[in-house]
């Protein structure tokens, strides 16, 4: 019986070390091509391409599915050979991944007017490709999960590289590198890299509600949990601490950690999701109605009825809006449903 359970744990071991060498190599190889500029203009030539028009991703529509296509080099050769473009476009990409087989992913946005190039007008090449460039909030609720952290990250890439073309102490125009993954400036020797604001997201709870609230620039009927960028040498708790008494007035009496997430808006920024308790004598909101429309604790059963609904099915006759929560791919979906997860057990 030892020998059988050896036996299992060696292959168990084995599935975990070429699980773990796989994503390693993954790793270092996405690392060669960032530091390499022919290595990675060689792999522009085999890689795959998300297009991009202004920053709105490229979607196809597959019966009731959106999806989200990977054009090979030579498609994008053929292309822009038929617009009558040269391959220079093919500069302009910016690497944002690979997959398990090393097949290299880029993204490149061809809405941008440069001194080298003009960009291509979007319905011609929606029609080519017989889809449509769709605005990234919209994109990222309607495509497979998968796909939703890619187009984010590629998008927030993009972004940067648009409004970082010019080095802030110099003046001068900076250069990326062929990976996209830095910027550099020749007159001053400085390197600039793409960075992300931390953001905290903090569901408040009493102990037996939770707090949510909306702003006057959300969809009819839409609460989410409260949120705010960390201010300079503020650590976590502090920010949390702080955002809470700003915003609601309530003072946090303890917190922890839930998950993170990049998201592309306002622009590129690192979600760190936490959950916060005060106390139940003490809960009485104060709304700074500077940063909210509105601000108001949640029972369990209106929680999970307001998970229920989706934002078509909210309006009622009157006019008024029942409360809906935000989709799944969105942290704060994740904090409501780990409260309710812990009301419930």
């Amino acid at each position: 019986m030892a020998g059988i359970y050896q036996a299992a744990y060696r292959r168990a071991s084995s599935l975990v070390c070429r699980l773990h060498s796989t994503y390693v190599r993954k790793m270092r190889y996405l690392n060669e091509l960032k530091e390499d500029d022919s290595l990675c203009r060689q792999a522009q030539t085999s890689g795959t391409f998300y297009l991009f028009h202004n920053l709105s991703p490229f979607l196809q529509k597959a019966g009731k599915k959106y999806l989200v296509p990977q054009l090979s080099a030579a498609e994008m050769k053929r292309i822009l050979e038929k617009f009558k473009e040269t391959e220079q476009w093919i500069e302009k990409s910016v690497l944002i991944g690979c997959s398990d087989e090393h097949v290299p992913q880029f993204a490149l946005d061809l809405g941008w007017d440069d001194s080298s190039s003009i960009a291509l007008e979007k319905s011609v090449i929606e029609s080519e490709l017989k889809g449509s460039f769709t605005d990234l909030r919209k994109a990222l609720f309607v495509v497979d999960g998968k796909d939703s952290p890619l187009l984010a990250s590629a998008q927030s890439l993009l972004r940067w590289h648009d409004s970082h073309q010019y080095c802030s102490k110099t003046g001068q125009p900076t250069q990326k590198n062929v990976a996209g993954s830095k910027r550099v400036c020749h007159a001053s020797g400085i390197t600039y890299y793409p960075q992300m604001s931390p953001v905290v997201i903090t569901l408040v709870s009493d102990g037996s509600r939770c707090l949510l609230a909306r702003q006057p620039s959300f969809p009819q009927g839409m609460y989410t949990a409260l949120s705010g960028f960390c201010d300079m040498g503020e650590n976590v708790e502090e920010t949390v601490q702080r955002e809470v008494a700003e915003e609601v007035g309530l003072e946090v009496e303890s917190l922890w950690y839930s998950a993170s997430q990049h998201w592309p808006f306002p622009s590129s920024c690192l979600m760190i999701a936490c959950h916060a308790l005060v106390r139940a004598q003490q809960a009485e909101i104060r709304m700074n109605s500077l940063e909210l429309e509105e601000a108001r604790w949640f029972g369990l059963e209106e929680i999970v009825e307001g998970l229920k609904r989706e934002p078509r099915s909210s309006k009622q006759d009157d006019g008024s809006f029942l409360p809906w929560f935000p989709p799944k791919q969105a942290i704060a979906h994740q904090l409501i449903r780990e409260w309710v997860k812990r009301q419930t057990s």
